[in-house]
């Protein structure tokens, strides 16, 4: 996987709510992060790697169109008030340009990066590009960060004992560094998260063979 994809652009969706509400985007973060920051990375005088200097983010919120669900909205902290209240836009063409330029301008090529991406992240936001006639490259690659830990625990302990939740990225977190993450159900936040945990791994998981095609994606509903 390193020596294929030159960047890695973690990702993580906000929404109304789960799969079976077909949600729309409320938040999305996008943030790069060269390989050579992964392959490589700061630590601090505990050994812990340490977020990369150099990250391009692009944090969005959207007016999903639709009301968010109770528990979504008690989770994300956002309300469709809040989000006509400040002239949001919704999910359109113009979004869905400024998606495909930060992309663009990444060296290249590009893995998108989520957790559990395959199960949520990435049908959902194919659902909402194929809305709109748009979609990504089909060749980009595509990393669900939960099932390739999964895939790399697996291959040294081929039956790990079963914990509800030790796959969470809150509790990966935990795990990891023996502390609480910041501003979890924050999309950026979510995200940043999501590069430590993926750092603290970055050896295996770079080397493990567990990723997809954009193109092999399915969309959420239609």
């Amino acid at each position: 996987m390193g020596g294929l994809a030159r960047t890695f652009i973690f990702l993580d969706l906000e929404a109304t709510g789960l799969n079976a509400d077909d949600p729309k985007i409320t938040e999305l973060a996008l943030v790069a992060v060269h390989v050579s920051s992964l392959e490589n990375p700061v630590r601090d005088a505990s050994g812990e790697p340490q977020l990369p200097r150099v990250l391009d983010k692009l944090c969005l919120c959207v007016d999903p169109g639709k009301p968010l669900t109770q528990v979504a909205s008690e989770i994300t902290h956002l309300t469709n008030e809040q989000l006509s209240g400040s002239e949001k836009q919704k999910f359109d063409s113009t979004l869905i340009n400024t998606i495909n330029e930060f992309v663009n301008r990444q060296a290249q090529p590009v893995c998108l990066v989520a957790h559990n991406g395959f199960g949520y992240d990435f049908p959902l936001l194919k659902t909402e590009l194929l809305q709109h006639q748009r979609d990504l490259p089909s060749s980009m690659l595509c990393l669900d960060s939960l099932q390739s830990i999964k895939f790399v625990d697996n291959q040294s302990c081929p039956k790990p004992v079963y914990v509800k939740g030790r796959y969470s990225l809150p509790e990966l977190y935990r795990s990891y560094f023996g502390k609480e993450p910041n501003f979890s159900h924050y999309a950026e936040g979510d995200v940043l998260t999501l590069i430590l945990v993926f750092m603290y791994r970055a050896g295996e998981l770079l080397e493990a063979d567990n990723n997809k095609r954009w193109g092999e994606i399915r969309p959420m509903y239609m």
